[in-house]
């Protein structure tokens, strides 16, 4: 039986009810008496608060208006590029060139430019060799990983996808680190359980790095949310490219973050091929940032290729962010020069006239080297020292890292259980006896004791 106590409130008394209190009634469903009570509350103040001039205040929709035409909402209108800098490395609107954008920061940002692609060349080749057995490349996407790590602050906490690999070099991820991870041998933090390019760092936040597509969109909304609750002023930023947006988990992610007003955001990398589908074959909506504002979050599209803009547009969002505690999406638009990975042809989807038009018509470290330049910030002398002195470093922190030894066989069975339990430690003995068995096909000289 409803109490008399409930019964008792009138529709005039419930209607003058804050609507934080009648939420709160409606958190009371674990008793038939609370859940009428909360519909009671909540249809009350609706149709109290409600004239036929303001709208119809449906709970779907509260802020939609009433209207005698019928509209149908049509497809064709296109959310805009933002951009800074045009392809001669010129700045269009001089309001955008901030005080922060100094000589030391353009210049440390341009050498991690570079020294990523020295890197990527020389780990891509080493994969070619059978030295390491997989690699991503970032050619063409540089811009969008230094100028929006170049955004973040001390305590903001990121997840990646698998091609952040500037972001981590731009936040002092060491070439040792890298090349550490790639080998597996007993300095890599993952000890050696992930594949190449699967990085992670506790000291910079920097969630460890998952194959599957997609996962992180979810994890980085709840973790948001945790940061929400703690009253932090930090943001989480969460990376992942167009076609990962085509999974559910983008969905979810999204809609989650949305609703509990999520400090996050989404920046998704959009290269226009995915793995190997090129977007016109993925969706035919406007992008990604058309499904942001389906899901109520502030939403920005850049120019990709622009260090500059990323910088600024990551800079709005996390201001955004923290001071309105809610999410926002970034798509930077881009080109992937390169393939999508070792494992990949792209020449099978698209044709190699394609990708050298856009590396010599809109490639990301040629157009802000040109802004360098037209500061006399850098020449081709700085240029080739550099990349002879970057050269010099990655090759010996690669052969560095190719002659240490793997971790020890007993880390395939540690750090998941407090006491590994009786099936894990019959499976090392298993494991252990075989490796005796067959010592020409497992050697275990190589790992260390």
């Amino acid at each position: 039986m409803i109490s008399k106590k409930l019964a008792s409130f009138s529709v005039a008394t419930a209607g003058s009810l804050h609507s934080s209190l009648w939420r709160k009634f409606a958190l009371h469903k674990n008793s038939f008496a609370g859940y009428l009570c909360a519909r009671t509350l909540s249809s009350a103040y609706c149709t109290s608060t409600t004239t036929a001039s303001d709208g119809p205040r449906f709970p779907g929709a509260l802020n939609s208006k009433y209207t005698e035409e019928l509209n149908v909402l049509k497809t064709g209108n296109v959310i805009d590029t933002f951009r800074i800098l045009d392809q001669n490395g010129m700045v269009f609107n001089k309001a955008y060139e901030l005080p922060e954008f100094t000589k030391e920061w353009a210049v440390k940002a341009y050498k991690d430019m570079l020294t990523l692609n020295v890197m990527d060349m020389i780990l891509y080749e080493a994969q070619r060799q059978g030295r390491i057995s997989f690699y991503m490349t970032s050619y063409g996407e540089e811009a969008s990983h230094m100028g929006s790590a170049a955004a973040l602050k001390e305590g903001d906490v990121i997840f990646g996808q698998y091609r952040e690999t500037g972001v981590l070099m731009y936040l002092g991820y060491t070439i040792e680190e890298f090349m550490n991870q790639c080998y597996s041998n007993e300095k890599d933090y993952g000890k050696g359980r992930q594949m190449p390019i699967h990085y992670g760092s506790l000291k910079l936040n920097f969630h460890t790095l998952s194959s599957p597509l997609g996962t992180q969109i979810p994890h980085a909304a709840g973790a948001a949310y945790g940061l929400k609750q703690q009253e932090k002023d930090n943001v989480v930023i969460c990376y992942f490219g167009e076609g990962a947006a085509s999974e559910g988990d983008f969905h979810a992610g999204l809609n989650m973050a949305s609703t509990t007003g999520a400090p996050c955001i989404f920046f998704c990398r959009n290269n226009g091929f995915a793995i190997s589908t090129p977007a016109l074959e993925q969706y035919k909506g406007d992008g990604i940032a058309s499904r942001g504002i389906g899901y109520g979050i502030d939403t920005i599209r850049v120019d990709g290729n622009d260090l500059l803009a990323v910088y600024v547009a990551t800079k709005q969002a996390r201001e955004i962010a923290v001071k309105q505690k809610k999410p926002v999406l970034i798509e930077a638009l881009t080109y992937r020069i390169s393939h999508h990975s070792t494992s990949d042809d792209s020449t099978a989807y698209r044709s190699k006239k394609e990708v050298d038009d856009w590396k010599s018509r809109d490639n990301p470290v040629t157009r802000f080297r040109k802004y360098l330049e037209s500061k006399s910030w850098w020449s081709q002398k700085n240029e080739d020292a550099w990349k002879k002195e970057t050269r010099s470093h990655v090759l010996k922190e690669f052969q560095k890292a190719e002659s240490l030894k793997k971790p020890p066989l007993h880390d395939l069975f540690t750090d998941v259980y407090d006491q590994m339990p009786k099936r894990l430690q019959e499976q090392e003995q298993e494991l252990l006896e075989i490796v005796k068995k067959y010592p020409e096909h497992y050697p275990t000289q190589i790992h260390k004791s």
